[in-house]
């Protein structure tokens, strides 16, 4: 690779990473050509931007970013693929899928919303993490509940008194 097309590679990655809120570093290394498939195919369909990156080039596109991804790039050792979404546990719960199957993919380090996550060991707590329209769901539905009690007691009240 040459100066210039690492440098347009930097760039293009720093563009990636400008404005993201979750981003997750894999190692995908040993991974068959089938499993490989399979889990670009699941990414594709979670809204998840799969993709194979150079460590220094990634390194230095996190140092030119705006964003603060802390230690993440210790991480950057070995083969790195990076996962870029914006549901902050759909990563995870696509490598946990495939973690029933085999080893990998295996957790390097995640950046979700200003928080860094280092090491596999987070791959649980990452995946059950609420993702934006859950949260949205749980409000609404607290919210409806006493709204529900209400008119049942007062249909159950109407009721009651037309009866008489």
């Amino acid at each position: 690779m040459t100066r210039e097309e690492k440098s347009i590679a930097i760039e293009d990655l720093t563009a990636k990473l400008a404005g993201v809120s979750v981003v997750y570093l894999t190692d995908t290394s040993g991974l068959d050509a089938e499993t490989t498939s399979n889990l670009r195919r699941a990414c594709f369909k979670a809204g998840i931007k799969l993709e194979v990156v150079k460590n220094t080039l990634l390194e230095k596109a996190m140092e030119a970013s705006d964003v603060d991804f802390g230690d993440l790039p210790s991480t950057l050792k070995g083969n790195t693929s990076i996962m870029i979404s914006d549901v902050a546990n759909a990563p995870a719960k696509i490598i946990k899928e495939f973690r029933k199957k085999g080893q990998k993919p295996i957790l390097k380090g995640a950046y979700i919303t200003e928080d860094v996550y280092i090491g596999d060991e987070n791959l649980d707590r990452l995946a059950s993490i609420k993702s934006r329209a859950e949260v949205i769901g749980e409000i609404i539905g607290l919210l409806q509940s006493p709204a529900k009690r209400v008119l049942s007691a007062l249909l159950n009240n109407v009721e009651g008194k037309s009866e008489e």
